[in-house]
């Protein structure tokens, strides 16, 4: 069911930091930061010759990413992202597997315009997992 890997997502303390060190140190292709209000962040993608890094920072006081960094203050991995073809079958199949999705269950939009949902980390081993219809 699930295709390639999309991209890795890692919370950053400061953005423009974590952005110019890809940048500098590792010669990548970093892109310019952009807003998703609708998931509470700001996003920078690298791109990779193989996959892309997502760097994720807080958009306003209701981020999930506050979270995520009160605990993890230095920033960390945050999830994963697979490709799916079919972002709805592949809900429903992972439903009746026991999976929960988080949210209402119903995809929304993500920074790559396509639509997306996230599966609770619990039931991935400690992972969570952003699903991304391509």
């Amino acid at each position: 069911m699930i295709g390639r890997l999309n991209h890795v997502a890692i919370a950053v303390p400061d953005l423009e930091a974590a952005a110019d060190q890809y940048r500098t140190a590792l010669g990548a292709n970093v892109g310019a930061p952009q807003d998703e209000p609708d998931h509470g962040v700001t996003v920078i993608f690298i791109e990779l010759p193989n996959t892309k890094i997502e760097l994720l920072y807080p958009l306003g006081e209701d981020s999930p990413i506050n979270g995520f960094l009160e605990k993890n203050p230095s920033g960390g991995i945050h999830h994963v992202c697979y490709e799916v073809e079919d972002i709805i079958a592949a809900r429903d199949h992972l439903k009746e597997t026991g999976a929960r999705v988080l949210g209402s269950g119903e995809p929304k939009i993500g920074a790559h315009g396509k639509p997306v949902l996230f599966l609770h980390p619990k039931d991935f081993n400690g992972c969570l997992v952003e699903l991304e219809q391509v």
